[in-house]
C-alpha cells in the first residue's frame, strides 16, 4: 500500500486491506497490516515492554549478587573468627556504599534534608553514560557474537538497489528546487551519516534528533506551513535512502541496547527514533505496490537496466547547480543509449532468425525440385576423337596439304 493512499485515509469496502487495529486506514504490508501511526504505536509499545523487561532482569541478577556476596561473607566469617570483626566491618562497609549509590540515583534520593531534582539525576545519569560507553565503545559496538555486520551489509545493499527511488514515488512534500529546502536536506543527510562517528548513545540519538529537526523546517518551508506526522516518515525514508548512513542497523541495535531507556520511552528522542526504525522497516519490505509501480517496471528498475525519467535540464531553476543539471543529462543519455542498445539487439536477433527461416526454406524447395525433378546423367555412346588424331575408318576429311616449293 503506498504511503501517499495512507495518508488520504481512504477507506475501502475490503476489510483486509484497512489497518488491523481497526482506525479505518490502509495498512501495509511493510508495517505488518498496521498504518504508520498506529504501526509506531505499536512498535514503541513493543519496546517499552522490552526495555522493562531487561530492567527487571537486571535488577533481579544485582539482588541474587548481593545475595550470593552476603551468603559468602557470613560463610567466611562462621570458617575464621580471628577476623569476624574485620569481616562484619567490610560487610557494612559494603552495604552502607551500595545504598548509598542506590539513594543517589533514585529519583527519590535524598541529600541530608534535600530532594535531589530528577533533572540533575538525569544529567549524572548522562555523564555516568558517556564514561561508561566511551571506554567499552570498541567492544560493545557490532559485537562478534551478533548478527549486526550480518544485516548492515544487507540493508546497505538493499539501499544501493533503491537509488532510483524519486521522491514523487514516496510523495515526498518537498521541493529540492528551492535553494533553503536543498540546504535543509543536505543537513539532514550529513546528521544521519554523522550518527556513525559518535560513541555516547545520547550522542547518536541527537544526530537523528537534529536530522529529523531539518526535515520538518525543509517540510515547513516547502509547504508555508507546519509539517505533519504523515509528511515527516516518507521525507525521512527519502533521507536515508539518499545518505545510505553508514552501519545503519549496528547503530540502531547499539541504542536500543545501551541507552538510558526513559529516553528511548519519552521525549522527542524516542519518537524520532522509533520513526527511523520504521522506515528501516519499511525499506527492508518496500515492494512495486509500496511505490504504485507495476511489477514489471520495479524489477527492471531493481535489476539497473532502465531508470525513472529525471527531469530536462530545461525546467531546471537558474540557480540549480550545473553539476547536478549534467549529472541528470548524463544518466538520461544513458538511458537512451541502453534502450538503443535493446533496439539493436532485439533488431539483431530477429534478423538472426530471418536468416535462418530463409536459408531452411531454400534448403527445403531445393529438396522438393530434386525429389520431383531427378536428374539423371548418361554416358556417351561412343567416344568423341580429337580433331588431329588418327582415324582411319571414317576419316571423310581431305588430306592435309602439303607444303610445295617452287623453282623460280
Amino acid at each position: 500500500m503506498s504511503l501517499k493512499s495512507e495518508r488520504r485515509g481512504i477507506h475501502v469496502d475490503q476489510s483486509e486491506l484497512l489497518c488491523k487495529k481497526g482506525c479505518g486506514y490502509y495498512g501495509n504490508p511493510a508495517w505488518q497490516g498496521f498504518c504508520s501511526k498506529c504501526w509506531r504505536e505499536e512498535y514503541h509499545k513493543a519496546r517499552q515492554k522490552q526495555i522493562q523487561e531487561d530492567w527487571e532482569l537486571a535488577e533481579r541478577l544485582q539482588r541474587e549478587e548481593e545475595e550470593a556476596f552476603a551468603s559468602s561473607q557470613s560463610n567466611q566469617g562462621a570458617q575464621s573468627l580471628t577476623f569476624s570483626k574485620f569481616e562484619e566491618k567490610k560487610t557494612n562497609e559494603k552495604t552502607r556504599k551500595v545504598t548509598t549509590v542506590k539513594k543517589f540515583f533514585s529519583a527519590s534520593s535524598r541529600v541530608g534534608s534535600k530532594k535531589v531534582p530528577p533533572e540533575r539525576v538525569e544529567k549524572i545519569m548522562d555523564q555516568i553514560e558517556k564514561y561508561i560507553m566511551t571506554r567499552l565503545y570498541k567492544y560493545v559496538f557490532c559485537p562478534e557474537t551478533t548478527d549486526d555486520e550480518k544485516k548492515d551489509l544487507a540493508i546497505q545493499k538493499r539501499i544501493r538497489a533503491l537509488h532510483w527511488v524519486t521522491p514523487q514515488m514516496l510523495c515526498v512534500p518537498v521541493n529540492e528546487e528551492i535553494p533553503e529546502v536543498s540546504d535543509m536536506v543536505v543537513k539532514a543527510i550529513t546528521d544521519i551519516i554523522e550518527m556513525d562517528s559518535k560513541r555516547v548513545p545520547r550522542d547518536k540519538l541527537a544526530c537523528i534528533t537534529k536530522c529529523s529537526k531539518h526535515i520538518f523546517n525543509a517540510i515547513k518551508i516547502t509547504k508555508n506551513e507546519p509539517a505533519s506526522a504523515d509528511d515527516f516518515l516518507p521525507t525521512l525514508i527519502y533521507i536515508v535512502l539518499k545518505g545510505n548512513p553508514p552501519r545503519l542497523q549496528s547503530n540502531i541495535q547499539y541504542i536500543t541496547r545501551f541507552c538510558n531507556p526513559s529516553r528511548l520511552m519519552t521525549g522527542e528522542d524516542g519518537y524520532y527514533f522509533t520513526n527511523l526504525c520504521c522506515a528501516v522497516a519499511f525499506i527492508e519490505k518496500l515492494d512495486a505496490q509500496s511505490l504504485n509501480l507495476s511489477q514489471e517496471d520495479f524489477d527492471r528498475y531493481m535489476s539497473g537496466q532502465t531508470s525513472p525519467r529525471k527531469q530536462e535540464s530545461e525546467n531546471w531553476s537558474p540557480d540549480a547547480c550545473l553539476g547536478v543539471k549534467q549529472m541528470y543529462k548524463n544518466l538520461d543519455l544513458l538511458s537512451q543509449l541502453n534502450e538503443r542498445q535493446e533496439r539493436v539487439m532485439n533488431e539483431a536477433k530477429k534478423l538472426e532468425k530471418d536468416l535462418i527461416d530463409w536459408t531452411d526454406g531454400i534448403a527445403r524447395e531445393v529438396q522438393d525440385i530434386v525429389e520431383k525433378y531427378p536428374l539423371e546423367i548418361k554416358p556417351p555412346s561412343q567416344p568423341l576423337a580429337a580433331i588431329d588424331s588418327e582415324n582411319v575408318e571414317n576419316d571423310k576429311l581431305p588430306p592435309p596439304l602439303q607444303p610445295q616449293v617452287y623453282a623460280g
